[in-house]
């Protein structure tokens, strides 16, 4: 079975029905059109390597069907199960209309209407107060509600530089991993997936793109019917691991050890590209002599898999080509993540497997697109902002910190767009605690009422992806993309720029960016002279929709060397990591939190827990909209039936997660898609529609990964009871 464009459904050809039905809609138009109907390109906004292109049909102002474009070729006229019931969330019933102040207590969520003037007013005569003792004690909290230049990214950053805000580290995802392939490779850049389905061994580490990665999944479908060989390294049993040819589950946190296993028996037993190391890496005798101290028998201990495990692995990766390994930001949110990328994105190089188009590696590749951060976030304008004062940041994971008063100066004042703190950040109960602060005058632009909404003083309307103009690209291929507005904001909603204008306005900032237009700040986003946008305007670029960067097809980026490393080469051994403070090597670096790492903790709290996302949400977007919740019926807890029945847990009953930080109840189910001794328990679900009111983050740590500041979501001991 084919789909329009060419793209084929996830689990064509993989076995059972897994209730994939929904993946796609195509719209049908009738043989009569009305006159009106016109058909508009847009692009998915939402944190996911995909980055589909879609179209959207309007009649009469109202958009009527959503489908992907068949032209894009990342997309291939398939969208997944939620943006392709996007319409349900643009016009669902509970959308956010007008601006609100709050009439009840904090956390209750009671408002009442009022005009935009008097919101504005009220924050900039707030921000204006604050800002006179010190605009430190103003903070915004953003992140991936958009991936879009122009409203994610572009005038709030310039609006909190101006006013001299503390500056928020964005590290709740990815910089961990980063920070790891930086050292390794010198930038985010990987194999293109229009090369994927011609590898004939593809390993997916700490990844399940069968619900976070869809376009990669139809091509590793399509290379499995070619006779390609597929691998699933995770904890889990997750939707994509089931279908795999092999699936290993090391213990959550020791991908590192497994890795440099790996390195060990390549080595050992002369699977390596020895031209390719010794023309493009550096360091391999070093890298060699930490290998061997990971042999199989260590690190089965280690990781809890058997060795023959491991010499498989290794033997299949060191004779199997092209062989390309897809890994992902979940098993970088633990302690170790940092090392653990670091040490996964080595072994390409050992192999020689980068000279394949179809081999190499894919963790992101955002640092492909020449994107003029300068000029897009103007980070100049934060001197005058200051008046002299010392720069701030504040870790977002730590944000439940951050709002205890501990602070110097504390925070006072909070604004949040593009993200829902209440439900995703971690350890939710100190930041519920944080938000319900008397004194802290909060923020929230957003298109519906979140949890964190209920905790605002002021609550803006947000537009969506139709109703609003930007530009995009992607961390998962090699396509830029332009997002026209489909519709007229809904109600009184605006886009991010347009408020952020408006209270520029008001706050005095006369700099002439205040005043870019959205096709302005699109044009200054990127170098547009850079070779890899050579053959692009930002014109041509809007009038198609798409464009790929500049690049051969398929693009193998390191066939040849060209490493953007200070060597040039595939850093092995790493002066830049040594300099910042890290092992030059590859290392394992335990988790925080497990049986071996923390034994006296294990032993209130033996099991570990990991929360992947959920099939039918994307981080806490889409909780609301009812069919896709339906979809995911009942948050619930999986749990091998060896620990249930230590712990006296029926399948289908209610149970009791908890640690120090906190205790959420789930509904048990008693599966052997958990492994002993891990409980999975898929997110992330919005508190107030969670059968108690709270969610996994109740139980998640604020402590930070190795590398980057990241987040150690999957960092986690907990135990688990009859409810």
């Amino acid at each position: 079975m084919r789909l329009p464009g060419g793209a084929t459904p996830p689990d064509a050809g993989l076995g059972p029905d897994t209730g994939i039905r929904g993946w796609f809609k195509i719209a049908v138009a009738p043989d009569d059109p009305p006159a009106d109907r016109r058909i508009v390109r847009g692009a998915c906004p939402h944190d996911c390597p995909d980055a589909c292109s879609f179209l959207v049909t309007v009649e009469g102002g109202r958009a009527v069907a959503i489908r992907g474009a068949p032209d894009h070729p990342p997309t291939g006229g398939a969208l997944c199960t939620k943006v392709a019931r996007y319409l349900e969330r643009t016009y669902h019933p509970d959308r956010l209309r007008h601006p609100m102040r709050r009439v009840g207590p904090k956390g209750a969520g009671r408002f009442a209407p009022i005009g935009w003037d008097e919101a504005l007013d009220e924050i900039a005569e707030r921000f204006r107060s604050i800002a006179a003792d010190d605009p430190r004690s103003i903070l915004p909290y953003d992140y991936c509600g958009t991936m879009g230049l122009v409203q994610g990214g572009s005038l709030g950053r310039r609006f909190f530089h101006r006013l001299g805000a503390s500056l928020l580290d964005r590290t709740i995802c990815a910089t961990a991993g980063k920070v790891g392939v930086g050292y390794t490779l010198g930038a985010a850049l990987g194999t293109d997936l229009e090369a994927v389905s011609a590898a004939r061994l593809i390993v997916i580490w700490g990844s399940n793109p069968l619900v976070s990665n869809l376009h990669f999944w139809s091509r590793v479908v399509e290379a499995r019917r070619a006779g390609a060989k597929v691998v699933a390294i995770d904890p889990w049993r997750s939707q994509t691991a089931a279908k795999c040819d092999v699936h290993i589950r090391p213990l959550p946190g020791t991908d590192a050890a497994l890795a440099l296993a790996v390195m060990h028996v390549l080595i050992r037993d002369h699977l390596i590209d020895r031209d390719y190391v010794e023309r493009y890496t550096l360091g391999f005798d070093d890298l060699a002599r930490r290998a061997a101290e990971f042999p199989p028998d260590r690190v089965a201990a280690i990781a809890g898999v058997a060795r023959a495990e491991i010499e498989t692995l290794a033997h299949d990766y060191g004779t199997i080509a092209p062989a390309m390994i897809r890994v992902n930001y979940g098993l970088q949110r633990h302690g170790g993540g940092g090392a653990a990328i670091r040490a996964i994105t080595c072994l390409p190089a050992l192999t020689g497997a980068w000279r394949h188009a179809s081999g190499g590696l894919l963790l992101s590749t955002g640092a492909a697109y020449p994107v003029d951060v300068g000029a897009l976030e103007r980070p100049d304008l934060l001197a005058k902002g200051l008046g002299g004062r010392e720069a701030r940041s504040i870790n977002m994971n730590r944000l439940g910190d951050a709002l205890s008063r501990t602070g110097d100066p504390p925070v006072r004042a909070l604004y949040v767009y593009d993200s829902n703190p209440a439900a995703v950040a971690p350890e939710s109960g100190a930041v519920r605690k944080g938000l319900a602060r008397a004194d802290l005058y909060t923020v929230v632009h957003d298109s519906f009422a979140t949890d964190t909404v209920d905790w605002a003083d002021i609550v803006l309307p947000a537009t969506t992806q139709l109703e609003h103009f930007d530009l995009l690209k992607s961390y998962g291929h090699y396509c830029l993309q332009v997002n026209h507005p489909a519709i007229a904001p809904l109600g009184e909603s605006r886009c991010n720029t347009d408020v952020f204008r408006a209270l520029a306005g008001r706050m005095g900032f006369d700099e002439p960016c205040f005043r870019d237009s959205d096709h302005d700040i699109a044009r200054d986003a990127l170098l547009w002279n850079h070779p890899r946008l050579a053959s692009t305007s930002f014109d041509t670029l809007a009038e198609r929709g798409w464009a790929r960067l500049d690049l051969p097809r398929p693009w193998a980026p390191f066939a040849s060397g060209g490493f953007p490393t200070p060597s040039g080469k595939c850093e092995f051994y790493s002066e830049s990591a040594k300099r910042d403070g890290f092992d030059p090597l590859p290392a394992y670096v335990p988790p925080h939190e497990s049986v071996a790492s923390a034994p006296e903790l294990a032993r209130r709290y033996p099991l570990a827990l990991i929360s992947p996302p959920a099939r039918h949400f994307l981080n806490s977007s889409f909780v609301n909209v009812a069919s896709l919740r339906a979809g995911e019926g009942t948050p619930r807890i999986e749990i091998h039936p060896d620990d249930a029945r230590e712990r006296a847990i029926a399948d289908d009953a209610d149970v009791r997660v908890y640690n120090d930080r906190g205790s959420i109840t789930l509904r048990a189910a008693v599966t052997d898609n958990a492994r002993p001794g891990v409980v999975v328990a898929t997110s992330v679900w919005w508190r107030k529609l969670s059968p108690d009111g709270r969610n996994v983050n109740e139980l998640t740590s604020q402590a930070l990964a190795d590398m980057g500041g990241g987040a150690t979501f999957y960092d986690v001991l907990v135990e688990v009871t009859p409810a």
